[in-house]
């Protein structure tokens, strides 16, 4: 395989789960390690991802209260932020939580709505501050530099001491029959804190990423109750998770 196609295949990967690691994109592309860690080196140079340790992530998964056009598949994302604020009543208490589309919906929140949101990303929680009639309230612990979140046990225990009407979350991987994974064992458990946290938790999470999964679980696709994606809900696509208890709009 030519450099060009390894590093074309790298910005894909990292674009669509939004964090990668080496380990893995070597696996992938069956290279060295020390290749894709040349690749990734080159990337960043270009300023077309960001080299962290062990892995990259995405230039939209780390933006700032500047608006970024470069976001991966920005209209899908979009569409699934335009359906998830439908979900959304005046007076309610919801949690949101990182990564882009996910600041999408932040984004699309009405001005004139009377909310309370919860959150645990320092870009959703800025953009938040925007809305005048959002009451935004950070869910504080450690910062990760690589997605701008609060991790770690702090994090997880001012989680389980609230209950939102609903949860907002992403994920980097969703499979009908092995449910949400990650690559990230403190992400798995940040995510366990707030479904529980949840009185429903809405999926929002593109096409490109059904049928995929990673080493550690989140939860069974039934711990969901809502799965939107940009597709229109009766597409064949997402017949596999039509028979499952879910919502899918």
């Amino acid at each position: 395989m030519l450099k060009e196609e390894r590093q074309q295949t790298i910005l894909n990967e990292v674009e669509l789960h939004n964090r990668i690691l080496l380990t893995d994109i070597a696996e992938t592309l069956d290279v060295s390690i020390d290749t894709v860690r040349r690749d990734v080196k080159e990337l960043d140079a270009e300023q077309k991802l960001r080299k962290v340790h062990g892995g990259a992530v995405s230039l939209g998964f780390t933006t700032n209260s500047t608006r970024n056009t470069n976001v991966y598949a920005l209209n899908e994302k979009l569409i699934i932020a335009e359906k998830a604020s439908s979900l959304l009543k005046s007076g309610g208490v919801i949690f949101i939580d990182g990564g882009t589309t996910c600041l999408e919906l932040a984004r699309m929140i009405p001005d004139h709505l009377e909310i309370t949101c919860f959150t645990l990303s320092l870009p959703v929680a800025m953009e938040l501050t925007t809305k005048g009639n959002v009451t935004v309230i950070f869910v504080g612990g450690q910062i990760s530099k690589d997605s701008q979140i609060s991790i770690g046990a702090n994090a997880i225990h001012n989680l389980s001491e609230i209950k939102v009407d609903y949860s907002f979350i992403g994920t980097g991987y969703v499979d009908s029959t092995y449910g949400l994974t990650e690559f990230d064992w403190d992400i798995v458990q940040l995510k366990k804190a707030v479904i529980q946290a949840a009185k429903k938790t809405v999926l929002l999470c593109i096409s490109e990423k059904l049928n995929s999964q990673h080493r550690y679980k989140t939860c069974d696709i039934n711990a969901i109750n809502t799965m939107i994606t940009e597709l229109l809900p009766e597409n064949q696509l997402l017949n596999s998770f039509r028979n499952h208890d879910i919502r899918i709009l």
